[in-house]
């Protein structure tokens, strides 16, 4: 209902709608465990294992016992710090074509407050249809409490260009150095414009594709022919509870 209130005519009801929409989102979307924060984060490995900046400290027991068996520090003695590369990668595609009713904007809006608390500075949100729209990309700071403010402000236009939208994620991903890239595309996958998004959803490492229960057919093919995963939605609550098993 919140959502559905931001396209009031009333700019100030719309806006304390947006408000509040947005901080029940955030509160719904906090559940689980939240990574890192960063591009990445340092720690610590045993040296015979992993190379890096020798730590002093967490070396400091295997220096005292070379020194009390009168023998130069071995390789294993060492601990070194390192960087590690951040665990996950996102990338959430919104379909925004045709029309943007409140369902449809809560769930976006969900989606996008699931990603940035699972992965908070290294997931990207683009809105679609027959040109994308870059509301965050990988690399930006944006605070997600305007991210989602912005997901509540889409409107529906345009046709469905998926493939399109698939190559985009790619190359949001082009500078990422995450271990695992995760492209969520919130749509029925149905193509109203642009060509045929299997090769570009190939080109993806690991694809989700979550499509309303109503209206799933072209998301299954869509999965069936490019690989990937398809959860079948019937409203935003289950929106969140299938993005919250995808992106542990």
């Amino acid at each position: 209902m919140l959502a559905q209130m931001t396209r009031a005519m009333d700019r100030d009801l719309a806006d304390l709608a947006k408000r509040l929409a947005g901080r029940l989102i955030l509160e719904l979307s906090r559940t689980g465990r939240a990574r890192h924060r960063g591009v990445g984060r340092l720690v610590v490995a045993k040296a015979d294992e992993s190379s890096g900046d020798i730590d002093v400290d967490a070396s400091l027991d295997g220096l005292v016992s070379a020194r009390a068996e009168r023998r130069p520090p071995a390789v294993e003695d060492l601990a070194v710090q390192r960087w590690q590369k951040p665990d996950t990668a996102i990338c959430l595609l919104v379909d925004r074509s045709g029309s943007m009713s409140g369902a449809r904007l809560a769930s976006a809006a969900l989606a996008a407050a699931v990603c940035a608390w699972r992965a908070p500075a290294h997931f990207s949100v683009l809105a679609f249809g027959d040109r994308v729209i870059e509301i965050k990309n990988l690399a930006s700071s944006k605070h997600t409490e305007t991210v989602v403010a912005d997901v509540l402000g889409l409107r529906g236009h345009g046709t469905t260009d998926v493939a399109l939208a698939l190559r985009a994620a790619q190359k949001q991903f082009q500078a990422s150095n995450a271990r695992r890239r995760i492209t969520i595309l919130l749509s029925d996958a149905e193509v109203t414009a642009g060509g045929d998004p299997v090769p570009a959803a190939k080109a993806l490492d690991e694809l989700v594709v979550i499509a309303p229960a109503d209206e799933p057919r072209f998301a299954r093919d869509l999965v069936a022919s490019a690989g990937g995963r398809l959860a079948e939605v019937d409203g935003p609550m289950s929106v969140l509870d299938a993005l919250r098993s995808v992106v542990q």
